[in-house]
């Protein structure tokens, strides 16, 4: 079972994540986008991690529903909105749980990829985070390494498709043969759940 400190690692594992590659995250937004990928999402996680030590909650969907807050109020661009509805919506489909099993993670987080979806009316395919984010929730059944498998290899087979959503898509053909930023940073914030559970000895 998922406890709350599970969900604290992954948060803080995100976080190591992004600060780590933000450059590569906004070296890859730059062809395609405004070059502030990296730098938006590093000044949410800051945050996130900040108001989780400020606040201290006490079950994992209100850890994930007080990030996706944060990252809402705090990320620019599209990036804010996307990632924030992401955890917000996992986080209320787990509800009060003190506890959850690696199968309701995966069902609620598939709802908050629905939710993405919805936002920004991405389907995969687009070039989008989606790219990443579908395959992580179909592999979540084999554990956190698939998952953390499929998102990379999804953010990588963005590589040759063309942009139908977002900034990018304004492009047209230039978009395609660059990695699309929001599906790579979308596969760190799957590969920290692999994270935090190896964490869990710790």
């Amino acid at each position: 079972m998922l406890d709350a400190d599970f969900f604290r690692r992954w948060m803080a594992a995100a976080t190591a994540s992004v600060n780590r590659e933000a450059e590569r995250l906004t070296a890859l937004d730059s062809p395609i986008g405004d070059a502030d990928h990296g730098s938006n999402l590093q000044r949410g996680f800051t945050a996130v991690a900040t108001a989780l030590e400020k606040e201290a909650p006490e079950t994992p969907g209100a850890i994930l529903v007080l990030a996706g807050r944060q990252l809402i109020s705090t990320v620019g661009g599209a990036s804010g909105p996307l990632y924030g509805t992401l955890l917000r919506r996992t986080g209320k489909a787990l509800g009060d749980a003190p506890e959850v099993s690696e199968a309701q993670l995966a069902e609620a987080l598939r709802a908050g990829v629905d939710g993405v979806m919805a936002l920004g009316g991405a389907a995969p395919g687009d070039k989008t985070m989606i790219d990443a984010l579908v395959p992580a929730v179909d592999a979540l059944g084999d554990g956190f390494a698939a998952a953390r498998a499929a998102a990379e290899e999804g953010a990588v087979a963005t590589t040759p498709l063309q942009a139908r959503k977002g900034r990018a898509s304004y492009l047209g053909a230039r978009s395609i043969g660059h990695q699309d930023p929001g599906a790579t940073s979308s596969a760190l914030l799957i590969a920290g759940l692999e994270e935090a559970a190896a964490g869990a000895g710790g």
